[in-house]
């Protein structure tokens, strides 16, 4: 039994999933004419409470278009230091819409309304990048799976429009923070001006974002798509995995929690741990003691089938999903609690 604990990006689709792409209405997207995908577009916008959305082939392109309809080359943009736009995006940012980053360093992965503040360039000291945009990453990938304070959240919305910013979130795994919170998407849908949630992590889809925003907002992100290559065909089969997905596997994302922090739980009474960091949706990020060399503990669980992933900087990742099952959770925390280093 080979356990994939890497991401919860590594999931395939289940039969009753597969069945339902089988059966998708499909048409060709690039015209509007694809049912499915009008259908996600239409079911997503309706969740957030915002007029239009649209579906794409990845979360990264989601995010690289917001960026680019929120701005204008020469700006910047404010992010923690560990966002995904900043680290996991290929430069997109600064390649795709000429923008630099404007980095907090925050509280795994979240900042403060204060710290926006402070990170705003006057708009008349014309030597310094216009700030235009906030990006907030919920929930904090590198931030170890961590949840934003709403509250604080809606202290930077104040923010913003204090200072005319445009506010992005990158809601790649938005549906385990609102699972842990027990928050709602409308309330999101009322304090930002665009947000990229993702179908094909915690959800189980096999490819697929959404971007959803405003009718005028959305009609040039429609535009930048099709620069950045995004248009597809019939594109309704994986949007009708979306849709099954939006249906059955949200409120399952609190088993991933559970075993997270189960896991969490274990490794804190071995002798090889040095640090775990909070476990509040599914992921887990831990640091061995500086004795223990990575790679060997790598290859030790790669013997025993379970893959982690190293994040480097002495930052190992689990992460709980779809496809691990109760039977291989078992083997996890018996072969954590015995190991020996």
């Amino acid at each position: 039994m080979k356990i994939n604990l890497i991401s919860d990006t590594v999931t395939k689709p289940t039969e009753a999933m597969l069945d339902a792409m089988m059966q998708a209405k499909v048409g060709d997207d690039v015209f509007k004419d694809d049912v499915s995908v009008n259908e996600l577009e239409a079911k997503v916008a309706q969740m957030f409470g915002k007029e239009a959305a649209l579906f794409f082939p990845s979360g990264t392109m989601a995010n690289q278009t917001a960026i680019k309809v929120h701005t204008q080359p020469g700006e910047q943009l404010i992010a923690d230091k560990d966002a995904h736009i900043f680290n996991y995006e290929g430069g997109g940012v600064s390649f795709n819409s000429g923008v630099s980053c404007k980095l907090i360093d925050g509280d795994n992965g979240r900042f403060t309304a204060n710290q926006v503040i402070d990170a705003i360039n006057p708009p008349d000291f014309y030597h310094s990048p216009l700030t235009t945009l906030v990006c907030l990453e919920n929930t904090a990938n590198r931030g170890g799976g961590a949840c934003w304070d709403f509250d604080e959240i809606v202290k930077i919305r104040k923010v913003c429009d204090e200072n005319s910013l445009g506010l992005h979130l990158d809601g790649a795994r938005l549906w385990n923070a609102l699972v842990a919170k027990n928050e709602t998407t409308l309330q999101y849908g009322k304090i930002f001006d665009s947000i990229s949630v993702c179908l094909s992590k915690g959800l189980g889809c096999p490819v697929g974002s959404v971007l959803v925003g405003s009718k005028t907002f959305m009609d040039k992100a429609l535009r930048v798509r099709k620069v950045l290559g995004g248009g597809m065909r019939q594109a309704g089969y994986l949007a009708a995995a979306g849709i099954y997905a939006l249906d059955n596997n949200i409120s399952r994302l609190a088993d991933d929690h559970r075993r997270a922090k189960e896991i969490a739980e274990v490794l804190s009474k071995t002798n090889y741990i040095e640090k775990i960091d909070p476990v509040e949706t599914n992921i887990l990020i831990f640091y061995l003691k500086p004795h223990i060399d990575i790679a060997l503990f790598m290859e030790t669980l790669a013997k025993r089938n379970i893959s982690i992933i190293n994040m480097g900087q002495g930052k190992l990742r689990i992460v709980t999903h779809l496809d691990y099952t109760e039977a291989m959770h078992e083997k996890v925390l018996e072969v954590f609690s015995n190991l020996t280093l």
